[in-house]
């Protein structure tokens, strides 16, 4: 059974409501994430789907996107956060069939909800190409001056 800590919705999005809710959750099923994480291309051979409450539990917030019908996740995204000043969305994904749906949209707003509900001043995250658009609709701009970085030495051992 999953945790259900809060569900959301959004005006804008009353014709996908029918059909998907988002949740913010604490556990969910290891191979729906799994499956999310690699319809992104995010999910490696060898990495550990054991690890997933891990990922879930040390996240800030963790919003699923639940086909109603089905009871199965089609998108995931969550927060990463010190709780009291800035936050970073990461991992938003949506499956292909429900991209263009405003599912997205609905987990960001889920998202930034629990964020303002936090009172966090600071909400940002690194989109990928051709994303822009779709998070400049929601509100987000380009930091221009400032360049993401990755330190490489340690992935290997990722999730």
């Amino acid at each position: 059974m999953n945790d259900i800590i809060d569900s959301f919705g959004n005006p804008a999005c009353d014709s996908v409501r029918e059909s998907i809710r988002v949740e913010i959750v604490k556990h969910w099923d290891e191979q729906e994430i799994v499956g999310l994480y690699g319809a992104a291309g995010w999910w490696k051979e060898g990495m550990d789907p054991g690890r997933i409450p891990e990922l879930i539990l040390g996240s800030f917030l963790f919003a699923v996107a639940i086909d109603i019908s089905t009871g199965k996740a089609v998108g995931t995204g969550r927060v990463i956060s010190d709780g009291v000043a800035d936050a970073y969305i990461q991992d938003l994904v949506v499956l292909a069939r429900w991209r263009g749906s405003d599912v997205g949209r609905m987990i960001v707003s889920a998202l930034l909800d629990g964020c303002r509900a936090h009172k966090l001043s600071w909400v940002g995250l690194i989109a990928e190409p051709g994303t822009e658009g779709f998070y400049s609709s929601i509100g987000f701009s380009p930091m221009v001056g400032y360049i993401p970085m990755l330190y490489s030495s340690i992935l290997t051992e990722a999730v």
